[in-house]
């Protein structure tokens, strides 16, 4: 089971459509009672960066998401992917969750020529994915549905799975432990979102099931 943080912002139904129709149970809650009991979390987000953590905090949500990462799977889904790291300029300085290093920083809307580049990326863009992520090689050269104005910067290649140019480069899939996040939107992605969020479920059940055995094995 699936579950969907209800934080007061976010696309939670069309997310929560998505998984039904790879025939996959998901439900939105914001009880911490309720999601502590699902098998993977999605954070979803539309809106800034500052009125998000705010709403977190004030749900109780962050020390319990801090908790939840050192053992289930959580995906963090365009601004729930944001929310993961350290910081955002956005409408102000505003500490993140801090599940992954780096910022949150408006894209340019000019290149280093000077031609004006249009913000917010909106639209279809395609994958690199690094060598180092094999599970993700199938992605790569695959376009996916992006709206966002800010993109994260990090100085830990390390957790970056996959990236797309627009006019600089933007970590699109970022990875580290249980927390993997995507600056696109799976559900708006068609067949490669589908499948990507098939993964991260089936991902979800392979944790489970290592936690049960490690269970039995120690009575």
């Amino acid at each position: 089971m699936i579950g969907i943080v209800d934080y007061g912002v976010g696309n939670l139904f069309s997310v929560q459509k998505a998984f039904e129709r790879i025939g996959v149970d998901a439900f939105v809650s914001s009880s911490i009672d309720e999601l502590k009991r699902a098998d993977g979390l999605i954070l979803p987000g539309v809106g800034a960066f500052k009125d998000a953590m705010q709403r977190l905090h004030a749900q109780q949500l962050v020390p319990f998401l801090t908790e939840y990462i050192q053992e289930r799977p959580l995906l963090g889904i365009c601004l729930g992917m944001q929310l993961l790291f350290e910081e955002s300029e956005e409408n102000g300085l505003t500490k993140g969750l801090g599940f992954l290093p780096g910022r949150v920083v408006r894209i340019p809307n000019q290149t280093t020529e000077g031609e004006k580049v249009k913000v917010p990326h909106m639209g279809w863009n395609a994958l690199k994915v690094a060598s180092f992520a094999p599970d993700f090689q199938w992605v790569n050269r695959q376009y996916v549905y992006f709206v966002h104005s800010y993109y994260v910067q990090t100085d830990v290649p390390a957790i970056l799975v996959a990236t797309t140019t627009y006019e600089v480069a933007i970590p699109s899939i970022v990875q580290k432990g249980n927390v993997t996040g995507m600056q696109f939107h799976p559900e708006k992605s068609g067949e490669v979102g589908q499948t990507l969020l098939k993964r991260f479920v089936q991902s979800c059940v392979r944790e489970r099931t290592c936690d049960d055995i490690s269970t039995l094995s120690s009575y």
